[in-house]
């Protein structure tokens, strides 16, 4: 059973943030990282309510790392 959901933060169309779980089928989105966030953890609840498996811990931790695109100096 997990105890920790990892998460990969990228930056999407028209600004908005993606994240999606490496090891499970959630992903969601939002306009400003704090949404991101705080959508991650919704859609982490839903998931666990839906899920007919016991994958997942009813408490787990999230883990986020993010993708910083590096800006050429002009």
């Amino acid at each position: 059973m997990r105890n920790v959901i990892q998460f990969i933060i990228s930056s999407g169309q028209d600004g908005y943030y993606i994240a999606e779980a490496v090891n499970l089928p959630i992903v969601t989105q939002g306009k400003t990282l704090d949404d991101c966030i705080s959508n991650v953890k919704e859609a982490v609840l839903l998931f666990i309510d839906e899920t007919k498996e016991v994958v997942i811990n009813k408490n787990p931790s999230i883990f986020f790392n993010m993708e910083i695109p590096i800006l050429s100096h002009a």
